[in-house]
């Protein structure tokens, strides 16, 4: 199973996201609460698999999305987005973005998501 890291503002939000993926037996290396602290953590434990959310402080996700990308090309991010984010979604997809999901989490959707990302 896979090293992911959570990158999300929302406490909640990482703490459903770790209950679906733990479920599903992956490992969570860690949890960031800003693109910044997202960057960081990739930088330290090179996951298989980040989930990103969009809307965040001091670095948005798509910023952390291009700073990621631009030195590990190979990264793996899934994008966490909220309704009306449609700007944001194409730019994050311009930069290199594996995938969407969206909030309100939708337990099977995120599983299959996640899944389809590790086999690509």
């Amino acid at each position: 199973m896979a090293n992911i890291l959570i990158v999300d503002d929302s406490r909640t939000s990482r703490r459903i996201l770790r209950g679906i993926l733990e479920e599903e037996g992956h490992t969570i290396v860690g949890e960031a609460k800003n693109g910044q602290e997202g960057y960081d953590l990739y930088v330290e434990y090179k996951p298989d698999l980040v989930t990103m959310d969009i809307t965040m402080p001091i670095l948005t996700g798509v910023e952390a999305l291009k700073k990621i990308r631009g030195e590990f090309p190979d990264a793996k991010i899934i994008m966490v987005s909220a309704a009306g984010q449609q700007h944001n979604m194409i730019e994050a997809v311009q930069n290199g973005a594996a995938e969407f999901i969206s909030k309100p989490f939708e337990m099977d959707a995120i599983k299959k998501v996640v899944r389809n990302v590790l086999e690509s």
